[in-house]
């Protein structure tokens, strides 16, 4: 099975590497992108918009010759819900880690602090104490080493998403910073920004708990956790 993962905010493909070991000794290949304007801290990232790093994604399920799984961390989990609702019948599976599809109209997140038309990695105080769960000294360190500042437009870009298709591909939350019974119970109540969730067929949410960057908190695990829900 291909599977494609997409980063969330300042980071890029590499990112990946310490989770995707478990998926290729399962036999799938990968494929962790580094989307538009994210190649490095200097590349141009003047217009670059969600759409851009949707429509990424988009040609490469175009490129490849079965359904394929999309992984999105975070903002990313916009960018596979949209390009699963581009191209509904090229996706298997998706899987949001730490994350929920956006609904329509929605954006990623327009409170960051933009410099011109790129968001640096804010100071540590931007983030809930949640999102640093794990998140040591050292980790943060390379954090901020390897972090490539986003496109500003991918944060406040408005989603597009309309193809009812959607709802009908298997999909799995990742659940780093809230329970499955919290997300379950936000459903129940009718969150709006569980809305997409809750319109899903078959939806299964699994247990990780750590901040919002598992793939540098808990690697290991969530390479095998992956892996299991790719099968």
């Amino acid at each position: 099975m291909d599977v494609i993962l997409i980063p969330g905010f300042w980071l890029d493909g590499a990112s990946w590497n310490p989770v995707t070991r478990d998926l290729e000794a399962a036999g799938h290949r990968t494929l962790a992108m580094t989307l538009p304007g994210k190649e490095s801290p200097i590349a141009s990232r003047h217009g670059i918009g969600l759409r851009d790093h949707v429509n990424a994604v988009v040609d490469v399920l175009d490129s490849i010759d079965a359904p394929a799984v999309l992984v999105g961390h975070s903002g990313g989990a916009a960018i596979i819900q949209a390009a699963a609702d581009a191209r509904p019948g090229r996706v298997a599976h998706l899987i949001y880690v730490d994350a929920v599809p956006l609904p329509d109209g929605g954006v990623i997140n327009d409170e960051l602090p933009a410099v011109g038309c790129s968001i640096p990695l804010p100071g540590w105080e931007v983030f809930d104490d949640a999102d640093l769960t794990d998140l040591s000294d050292e980790l943060r360190q390379e954090f901020r080493r390897m972090a490539v500042p986003e496109p500003a437009l991918v944060a406040t870009e408005a989603q597009s998403v309309g193809n009812d298709a959607r709802f009908d591909i298997p999909a799995t939350v990742i659940a780093c910073e809230f329970s499955a019974a919290q997300i379950h119970a936000w459903m129940e109540a009718g969150a709006p920004f569980t809305s997409e969730l809750a319109r899903i067929k078959d939806l299964s949410i699994k247990e990780l708990p750590t901040g919002h960057w598992p793939q540098l908190t808990r690697p290991s695990e969530l390479g095998r956790l992956l892996a299991d829900v790719v099968g």
